[in-house]
């Protein structure tokens, strides 16, 4: 596993450094024309880990194999990378948002780092949701690029359309068993529906179903 991270590594501007590239220049646009996006520029930061996990398997697996890695090995390795680089980007958000408070909004009353709700609240919550939720969209990248490498095209438009299905299908059964729409809820409001760390939690349950299903299906992937 620490073989496949390092190589990984070997182009580590394309791994780490492209998605806070690409938000420190969306923050930087941000802080020129003084706007409060309300966190649509760090949503940049959770594309481009999606995007970054996809890449990961596409291109890099092949290769991966012709060197003697195993698809059991590439995949833990390249997932234990992933999530470890979600963790620190979780608390370099959490820094940055706590400077963004201390600072008024860097003089501004931007918003940048925080969204309501959602990461809006202590460090450690903020750290959390972000390590989560970059985690989940990395190793979900991960058994979507799985998926079109075994399956091509019309495999990832079934993957889609089951996931599309499921999610109505939950959605309409929890409406029905009364829970009325889900919606998110700001820490103490009532009703209860879903809070940031209740929503973390389901986020964090659907990375272990991902995790679980990309270990399933790159076991016979044809490169």
């Amino acid at each position: 596993m620490i073989k496949v991270a390092r190589y990984h590594l070997t182009t580590p501007v394309l791994f780490a450094g492209l998605p806070w590239a690409a938000l420190a220049l969306a923050f930087a646009w941000n802080l020129a024309r003084g706007g409060d996006n309300l966190g649509g520029g760090l949503a940049i930061l959770f594309l481009l880990f999606f995007v970054t996990g996809v890449r990961r398997i596409g291109r890099w697996l092949p290769f991966g194999l012709a060197l003697g890695v195993t698809r059991r090995s590439f995949y833990a390795g390249t997932a234990l990378l992933g999530v470890s680089m979600s963790l620190v980007s979780g608390l370099v958000i959490a820094g940055l948002q706590a400077t963004e408070r201390a600072t008024g909004g860097w003089g501004q009353s931007i918003t940048f780092f925080r969204v309501p709700y959602v990461l809006d609240g202590p460090w450690y919550a903020t750290w959390l949701t972000s390590f989560v939720g970059l985690a989940a969209l990395f190793v979900y990248g991960m058994w979507y690029g799985i998926v079109n490498c075994r399956w091509g095209t019309l495999g990832l438009l079934a993957f889609i359309a089951v996931q599309v299905l499921v999610a109505l299908a939950v959605t309409f059964a929890y409406s029905r068993a009364g829970g009325g729409p889900l919606r998110l809820r700001p820490a103490g409001a009532y009703p209860a529906t879903l809070s940031a760390l209740e929503l973390t939690g389901v986020i964090a349950a659907l990375t272990v179903v991902c995790l679980a299903g990309g270990q399933a299906t790159i076991r016979r992937v044809s490169v």
